[in-house]
């Protein structure tokens, strides 16, 4: 079908007309012929069978009749009327009830001519009545584009009420098919239809829509499904292969004084295999001379610090200034004192900028980046404004990627006249087949082991019921002189109710915990910074045992003393969140505990987290759980969602065609990188028209 085709109006098309156009813009966001065949059903019914009166049943499902209408009648109720008809076959009777739309159904309806009713059933002492059914006259039926399978598409309560019905939409759909004979441009290669034995875009499309078969409905699913998500693939691998070709990047040839010097007498502990290997990747990439983007996902506690430090280590040892950006003030801080301590021994100058840094002190950060004689800037936004001017820019660091705005990404790259070598870090550890697809344009380094002597968490799910019994645990933990967190939910629309609980469980614990034997901390989002700041501080320090919070500790407190967490109200967190709390223990070489308390009444969602938390430590599998239960719009957080809108594959349920997707993109970019053969004009044609449409993926990373 040619593009030009589907480029018309929904309007023009019969069967539609101006205010139906009106509602499928509104409701569906249908504005042409294009968008209306991409309006895929999400389910079939089966509609081979016709029941008798007589073998009808109970039960909700839906049922389709051959019978003739008998008697028509207006019955007065409490409210309004309804319309009842009477239904007969050649096995009995039953009734028909509209209780809207009276007068035009009462003039259509033909007395004593064959009908095929279908909907569901309700059953009345010994009457079964069917409210609203679908009607269309047996001769019609017969004639119709008939499938064993009847699709049944999105809709919405406006236009179910406006009486644009399944049957309306799937009418019009069929009248486009008349209208341009069905003719569909082929999008794949010849040699890949061969290969994977896919069915012709054409006969895809008509399947989708009235399948002749269940058979035929799966391969034309999965013909549609695959080339949506090579579509995107090849987006994002083309992306990195230009990003690649076209932006060059500094060439960081020599491992210098400052890498050798750290790596042989400063390191304090021995790296694993995993960061030893990310290490490598980095290295390979920023001695090519294209710019490095890529993303480092480790687990809380991997290591991640230490493979960030030796990459900016290498780019001080050419030459060239570093920065590291974190979201939140406390984790650029941490940063910051964590940097500070390990080159202490190497006379580098590092400085931390943040929305809190005094201006007299700015001042001297800025004069210090131009000149250079500042090699490290770790900050917050603070780091992105207009202001701040580097001599040389050669790596930047972004932790915990997913939140930070692409804008915001986008001015670290103005930063220089050429783009820095940019790597991203995150904890929150990405599924595999959503990092296949949001990064997709990013080479991906994973550290998958923890450092020597760490002891996976203990993770136990206890009922508010067993209060007591957690006490006397905190009791002895304390006792061997390990320290404890509380965490209470804080969730916005509730915070006076969070706010209530949390200072109620502050009380039943300075109850159980009284002074001047035990000291508490806490915090909470309603203090002032520097409280905040203050109380955090006396808990590092090991000042005080207990730290009751709300969730703002989530990132970046680091206390290897502290060896229990405690999660209150567990059910009301996300799966990773949760994880991220666990986190926060188990940082010493002591063995930790997190402590999962509910209460009884569990949906089956938070029964589902709260297993996967005490059966794993792992993130990956953690965040995979995590994907199926909420989806991948949430998982990516507000500014990040809808990004992956759609059409008709679903990367949880599909990523095995996902993987599949990607794997024949890559070999067809390996073999033929600007899509120039003959043979793949038709996936060219196809790249260049999605690559015109500004979508969400030309904005990521």
């Amino acid at each position: 079908m040619s593009a030009q085709l589907l480029q018309t109006p929904i309007d023009y098309l019969k069967g539609v007309g101006p205010s139906r156009a009106d509602l499928l813009r509104k409701e569906l966001s249908i504005y042409t012929y294009g968008d209306l065949i991409q309006l895929f059903p999400n389910r079939y019914i089966d509609r081979t069978a016709y029941y008798k009166i007589r073998q009808l049943q109970d039960n909700s499902s839906e049922v389709q009749i051959v019978g003739k209408v008998v008697h028509l009648k207006m019955v007065e109720q409490k409210r309004g009327k309804r319309l009842v008809a009477t239904f007969r076959d050649d096995t009995g009777e039953m009734e028909l009830v509209w209780f809207r739309g009276h007068k035009w159904i009462k003039e259509s309806i033909k007395i004593n001519v064959p009908y095929v009713i279908f909907g569901k059933c309700n059953r009345y002492g010994s009457v079964f009545s069917m409210p609203h059914p679908e009607m269309e006259l047996l001769s019609e039926h017969e004639q119709n584009l008939r499938t064993a399978m009847q699709p049944v598409y999105p809709s919405t309560e406006k236009l179910a009420n406006k009486g644009v019905s399944n049957r309306i939409i799937s009418k019009i759909i069929q009248q486009l098919f008349i209208e341009t004979g069905g003719r569909f441009a082929e999008t794949l290669s010849e040699p890949l239809i061969h290969q994977l034995q896919l069915l012709s875009k054409r006969e895809a499309m008509f399947n989708i829509h009235f399948p002749k078969s269940q058979e035929l409905l799966a391969k034309a699913q999965f013909r549609l499904k695959f080339e949506e998500l090579f579509f995107i693939q090849l987006q994002l691998l083309m992306r990195n292969l230009l990003n690649k070709q076209k932006i060059k990047g500094f060439v960081f040839d020599r491992v210098g004084e400052l890498f050798k010097d750290f790596y042989d007498h400063h390191l304090p502990f021995d790296l694993t295999g995993a960061q030893k290997r990310v290490i490598r990747e980095i290295r390979h990439d920023m001695g090519t001379g294209a710019q490095m983007n890529r993303l480092l996902q480790g687990d809380v506690g991997s290591g991640k610090t230490i493979v960030a430090l030796m990459s900016i280590l290498l780019a001080i040892d050419n030459g060239f200034q570093a920065c590291i950006v974190a979201p939140t003030e406390i984790l650029a801080t941490q940063h910051f004192n964590g940097i500070l301590e390990l080159i202490k021994p190497l006379g580098i100058n590092i400085k931390l900028l943040t929305g809190s840094t005094k201006t007299s002190e700015r001042k001297e950060i800025h004069e210090a980046l131009e000149n250079g004689s500042l090699h490290i800037l770790a900050g917050t936004h603070a780091v992105l404004e207009d202001k701040v001017r580097f001599h040389n820019l050669g790596l930047a660091i972004i932790d915990e990627q997913h939140r930070f705005g692409v804008a915001q990404r986008a001015k670290l790259w103005h930063k220089n006249t050429t783009p820095p070598h940019i790597l991203v870090m995150t904890a929150t550890p990405i599924p595999r087949t959503l990092a296949m697809s949001l990064y997709g344009d990013l080479d991906i380094s994973v550290i998958d082991e923890l450092p020597p002597g760490r002891k996976p968490i203990k993770t136990v799910h206890r009922y508010d019921s067993n209060r007591l019994k957690v006490f006397a645990f905190m009791r002895e933990e304390i006792t061997k002189g390990r320290q404890v967190y509380v965490v209470y939910p804080l969730i916005q629309e509730s915070e006076k109710m969070d706010y209530k609980d949390l200072m109620d469980g502050y009380a039943s614990i300075e109850r159980e915990f009284p002074k001047p034997q035990y000291q508490i901390s806490i915090v909470h989002g309603q203090m002032k910074a520097a409280d905040k700041d203050y109380e955090m501080e006396r808990f590092a320090k090991g000042e005080t045992q207990i730290m009751v919070a709300t969730t703002v500790i989530e990132v970046g407190v680091n206390v290897p003393n502290a060896s229990v967490m405690i999660i209150e109200s567990a059910e009301r967190f996300g799966l990773s969140q949760l994880h991220q709390l666990r986190g926060r223990v188990g940082r010493g070489a002591e063995q930790s505990y997190c402590i999962l308390m509910t209460g009884h009444k569990l949906s089956t969602d938070s029964k589902t987290r709260l297993e996967t938390m005490t059966r794993t430590n792992d993130g990956f599998e953690i965040a995979e759980a995590d994907l199926k239960l909420r989806g991948p719009g949430d998982i990516m957080g507000t500014q990040q969602s809808g990004i992956l809108h759609l059409n008709i594959a679903d990367i949880v349920k599909d990523n095995q065609i996902l993987k599949l997707a990607r794997q024949y993109a890559q070999q067809l970019l390996r073999d033929d990188p600007s899509l120039a053969s003959e043979e793949n004009l038709p996936i060219r044609h196809t790249y260049a028209k999605i690559s015109q449409k500004k979508n969400i993926w030309n904005y990521i990373s």
